[in-house]
């Protein structure tokens, strides 16, 4: 005979929410966050039109048929403004004093930018990453070394210490790369901008270093490399994560400073800081659409990077995760 089983009128007992950790809470904050995800549009459609210019320049290079932004002079339209009820594109920005494109130089302009942020970010975050963590870890002689260093340079103003390294640079060769150029803009920004994710990394460490797991894995003698490189760094990686979306704007702005003084790209390479340079008299005889093209393309990306970091800084903080 079958048994007579009783159904609970309560139901199934609920199951418990599986708990989130700190980067999955993070990204759902991020996904419903409506103006950080408007910025990251605004960031990615950027990348995108700087991947899409490099590609082009790389295409045009070996094709006869294309012709690379180099190869765009045309005096007689030199100086043209913005024209809009045309099917050619590349009057839209109008033309600058050797009738190129200014649309087409302010989207080059863009690739310039971001590869020097991130280029300089690649030489920044991971040092600043690892001094910060040997610092806050070991302490003693290593961690006053790295406190005197970064101290040391913060005391120097930072466009003043960037020009003097890149005036080191002039004709210096490593390894094939011309660090006189472009590529020496990127070690001289990376080189200046550790400091930050240093000082971030040192104090989230020392706290780290105190906390039981940690401890326990002493108390057994795992090695403190091990330590610091198993426990402790996987723990404050999304500090470098932040720092690394904030050190784009700083990049940008010395970018942009650098060329405007003649020391960042070479002369006739497409960037905004060139195209500040070239057009800083133009406003006194009516030819604001290069410098406004520049500042107005320098201003969106900026805006956007500064926005979409801090919501990404808000969405890491432990302290909000029950918001």
């Amino acid at each position: 005979m079958a048994k007579n089983v009783q159904s609970d009128p309560a139901g199934p007992a609920p199951r418990a929410e599986a708990g989130r950790s700190l980067w999955a809470d993070a990204r759902r904050r991020l996904t419903r966050d409506r103006f950080a995800m408007i910025c990251l549009g605004v960031i990615v459609l950027y990348v995108a039109i700087a991947a899409a210019a490099g590609v082009y320049e790389l295409i045009a290079e070996g094709r006869d048929d294309l012709p690379a932004f180099a190869e765009t002079d045309d005096y007689q339209r030199s100086n043209q403004p913005p024209a809009l009820n045309t099917w050619d594109w590349k009057r839209w920005g109008g033309t600058d004093w050797e009738g190129k494109s200014v649309l087409w130089k302010t989207l080059l302009g863009a690739k310039v930018s971001l590869t020097v942020g991130f280029m300089a970010n690649v030489i920044a975050v991971p040092l600043g990453l690892i001094l910060g963590a040997i610092a806050g870890y070991y302490g003693g002689k290593a961690d006053a070394v790295i406190v005197w260093l970064f101290s040391t340079l913060m005391s120097i103003p930072g466009i003043v210490l960037l020009i003097a390294i890149k005036f080191a640079f002039d004709g210096v060769v490593v390894a094939g790369v011309d660090l006189s150029g472009i590529h020496g803009v990127y070690v001289a920004l990376g080189v200046l901008s550790w400091i930050g994710t240093c000082r971030l990394v040192r104090a989230e460490t020392m706290k780290i270093r105190e906390l039981d797991y940690v401890l326990a894995a002493r108390a057994i003698g795992t090695p403190g490399p091990v330590i610091l490189f198993r426990h402790v760094l996987p723990n404050v990686m999304h500090l470098a994560i932040i720092n690394f979306s904030l050190g784009f704007i700083g990049a940008i702005k010395a970018e942009v400073i650098l060329s405007y003084l003649g020391l960042g790209v070479g002369v006739g390479t497409p960037s905004w800081g060139n195209m500040i340079t070239a057009a800083q008299l133009d406003l006194f005889i009516g030819r604001w659409w290069e410098l406004t093209a520049a500042v107005v393309a320098m201003f969106f990306l900026v805006l956007a990077l500064n926005v979409f970091g801090d919501r990404l800084r808000d969405a890491f903080d432990p302290r909000l995760r029950t918001a």
